[in-house]
């Protein structure tokens, strides 16, 4: 099981810190992803990292201000210059993989799915 921790409101501009972590088994050999989901949206797709951590991918509308990062325990984001478009509930997933170094950015191919974290950006 998968668990998002770290949102929370914050004021245009502001920063926040999301993690991911795993219940029961680590995160060793999985491709991590976040997602986000804003009501009556579709499910989006964030900032990806690789099993390796050496391989990153972000959506264009987060480059520059979103950082993903892994260490042994846990997987990352960091969220600066939140902007209110920034507001919905944030989702970690991982694929299995023993490919270090590939990043998966289609959101079907996630196996294991985080209840979720909400984000909210006031203006």
């Amino acid at each position: 099981q998968l668990q998002a921790s770290g949102g929370g409101l914050v004021q245009d501009g502001g920063s926040l810190r999301l993690s991911c972590a795993a219940s029961g088994f680590t995160l060793d050999y999985y491709a991590i992803g976040w997602f986000r989901q804003a009501p009556g949206k579709e499910r989006e797709g964030v900032s990806c990292i690789s099993g390796g951590g050496g391989s990153t991918y972000y959506a264009d509308s987060v480059k520059g201000r979103f950082t993903i990062s892994r260490d042994n325990a846990k997987v990352y984001l960091q969220m600066n210059s939140l902007k209110p478009e920034d507001t919905a509930v944030y989702y970690c997933a991982a694929h299995p993989t023993l490919d270090t170094i590939v990043v998966v950015t289609e959101i079907g191919e996630y196996d294991y799915w985080g209840q979720g974290t909400q984000v909210t950006v006031s203006s």
